[in-house]
């Protein structure tokens, strides 16, 4: 699976990015995927997920009710819708692939890049003040 992200910008705090995941290769649809973002400095710090079904999403504290995350099986891609974007939002935004096959979902296994089977390159998300 090849993953390549897109959407990624500058931006005023308070505004909306929609962020997309293009995906490519192997059946993507077997997989969960999320959004993970790093700061210069930090580690990458798990954003949302989808399970491959898009049957139910999980969320980090810190982003729950500004950020969603769907996808389109049709098209191989998953989305990350964001609002009200805040200055601490600044980061290079991930999107990573899970194979559901050999991974249970839970939300130990979902926030550890450890158990990600595929990686995008990775787009910059920029929120000025």
């Amino acid at each position: 699976v090849q993953l390549v992200e897109s959407g990624g910008g500058l931006v005023q705090a308070g505004g909306s990015l929609r962020l997309s995941c293009a995906a490519t290769g192997r059946a993507f649809r077997r997989y969960h995927a999320s959004w993970f973002r790093q700061a210069p400095g930090k580690e990458r710090d798990f954003v949302a997920a989808i399970t491959w079904s898009a049957s139910m999403t999980y969320y980090a504290d810190s982003v729950k009710g500004r950020f969603t995350i769907s996808r389109n099986n049709d098209e191989d891609t998953v989305y990350l819708q964001i609002n009200n974007l805040r200055t601490e939002d600044t980061a290079v935004y991930y999107c990573a692939a899970l194979d559901s096959s050999a991974t249970m979902w839970s939300n130990v296994a979902l926030t550890s890049t450890a158990n990600y089977n595929y990686w995008g390159q990775g787009t910059q998300v920029t929120v000025s003040s």
